[in-house]
């Protein structure tokens, strides 16, 4: 096979250029990621749905340098990704096992920063206040993990992205293990995080309406091998409102228009009966 030398389109905070991903060889080779494409801009939010199998979590895996692409690049800005880069931050789904419980909460937020050069212990403890305090919860430091629900788990979780002070956080469905309520407050911190930090967003779900309400564009995957269907913009104003824009036509229509794009079945395959 020759090897294609491939290059960011733009300078652009993120860009997957050809992601390709095989799982095995010969017989047994298995693609799960064919040929994505995509820039996630500087300050931007981003949503990627998709079908159920479709491969978004090997996707954001391989955007986050925790796993090679079998082809294609991923590039932060102008340098290509090829491990886990300093400037990119994930939170993942299942906070039970990405927080230590026998560290306080604390010391669960200040993981990412010891060891960071030039950082005193006392900038170490006002960061991990200040990014508690940014998800609500600075009068947790104290207590343990499995001394919380589990939306406060998942906001430790990401006040140590916050501590860490990324470019760029990728989210991997972090919202999906907890009740309806709670994920509700927990999409409007997103808003606020990103209002206040103004980072790049990057978020993979398997909730329509979640990703309109949260995006400022939504890509939308097909199923395997996964490829890019469509990239929607999401034009809807700020500051959003759970009730009045989630109430708007427009959002209606927008969850529609994405909704029948992860139903349509993919060139030479025939509709599920009762599906569009």
């Amino acid at each position: 096979m020759t090897t294609v030398k491939t290059t960011p389109v733009h300078a652009s905070s993120l860009s997957a250029v050809g992601i390709s991903k095989t799982y095995g060889t010969g017989a047994a080779a298995r693609e799960i990621l064919g040929n994505v494409t995509f820039e996630v801009q500087s300050q931007e939010t981003v949503c990627i749905v998709g079908p159920s199998g479709a491969g978004k979590t090997t996707l954001l895996r391989c955007l986050a340098g925790l796993m090679p692409p079998t082809a294609g690049a991923v590039y932060l800005g102008k340098d290509e990704v090829v491990a886990p880069p300093q400037r990119l931050a994930v939170v993942f789904q299942d906070y039970s096992r990405s927080l230590m419980p026998w560290l306080t909460v604390a010391e669960n937020v200040s993981l990412p920063l010891r060891g960071r050069p030039g950082l005193s212990k006392t900038n170490r403890a006002t960061k991990v206040q200040a990014a508690l305090e940014s998800v609500g919860l600075s009068n947790a430091g104290t207590q343990y993990p499995w001394q919380l629900s589990g939306g406060m788990q998942q906001r430790v979780a990401i006040a140590r992205a916050l501590a860490y002070e990324p470019d760029v956080l990728l989210m991997d469905e972090p919202f999906a293990s907890v009740d309806a309520q709670t994920r509700s407050d927990l999409e409007d911190l997103t808003h606020t995080i990103k209002a206040k930090y103004g980072m790049t967003i990057l978020l993979v779900t398997h909730d329509i309406e979640e990703s309109v309400y949260l995006a400022d564009r939504v890509i939308v995957l097909s199923g395997t091998p996964t490829s890019v269907t469509e990239i929607v913009p999401v034009n809807l104003a700020y500051p959003r409102d759970q009730v009045s824009t989630k109430s708007t036509r427009e959002f209606a229509e927008l969850r529609a228009h994405i909704l029948k794009l992860i139903r349509r079945p993919a060139a030479g395959q025939e509709a599920e009966p009762g599906h569009d």
